[in-house]
């Protein structure tokens, strides 16, 4: 299913992250029934961030389980030498980090010529600067909440700031119909209230979906 792009309609996109690693596709099968929007992949290789997960063999599975949109996010070293991987495995988004990619701009157009959107990622503490030469090319920015690494950590609230210019960033660029802003990392019902005050269109959340009893109340309660 490809990602249809609408910054004006707040999703909810769970993260597998926080998901029964035995039971992936079935967690997988679970949102979707829920009503998420999206399903969150979180890729990480041990090396940019200190975590291992998952890579392009799981979410080709993950693929064959769903009609979510995989919305993949590339906390990796070196993205660029593995796109034609995760294009293949069924990604219909793919976001890697400005931080790990030492040329950005062709890693993102490598991303876009392959048919799959693209999206770029910031720590909480990279400047918007980084990114503004690639907003062209973009279909999502995601704004990391916390420091990538592991679920479960405490939201960073000095970041909702640097949201609120990202907004009038994409509005002054004539780009805030096109691109989607995405949060990650922390996001519970009251963190979400305040993301989506400051602009964020794309709620990224594990724990607050997954540790609950009730999928769909907890996926409505983000979405506020």
């Amino acid at each position: 299913m490809a990602i249809v792009i609408e910054p004006q309609r707040v999703k909810v996109a769970p993260s597998l992250l926080s998901a029964d690693f035995a039971e992936l596709g079935a967690e997988l099968q679970r949102i979707e029934a829920a009503g998420a929007d999206w399903a969150h992949l979180d890729v990480m290789d041990g090396h940019f961030v200190p975590n291992l997960t998952f890579g392009p063999p799981v979410i080709a599975r993950l693929r064959e389980r769903t009609r979510l949109a995989l919305d993949t996010h590339l906390m990796i070293a070196e993205p660029g030498r593995y796109i034609g991987d995760f294009v293949r495995a069924g990604s219909d988004l793919i976001t890697v980090h400005v931080e790990a990619c030492t040329h950005l701009h062709r890693v993102l157009t490598q991303i876009k010529d392959a048919g799959v959107k693209a999206g770029v990622a910031l720590n909480p503490h990279t400047p918007l600067a980084m990114i503004e030469h690639v907003l062209g090319l973009v279909d999502l920015v995601l704004i990391m909440t916390v420091n990538p690494g592991f679920g479960g950590q405490r939201f960073i609230p000095e970041v909702l700031p640097k949201l609120r210019r990202l907004k009038a960033m994409l509005a002054e660029a004539g780009l805030e119909d096109r691109v989607e802003v995405e949060v990650d990392g922390g996001i519970t019902p009251e963190t979400a209230a305040l993301c989506r005050e400051a602009g964020a269109t794309v709620l990224v959340a594990g724990t607050a979906v997954f540790g609950q009893p009730d999928l769909a109340r907890a996926i409505a309660a983000l979405r506020g």
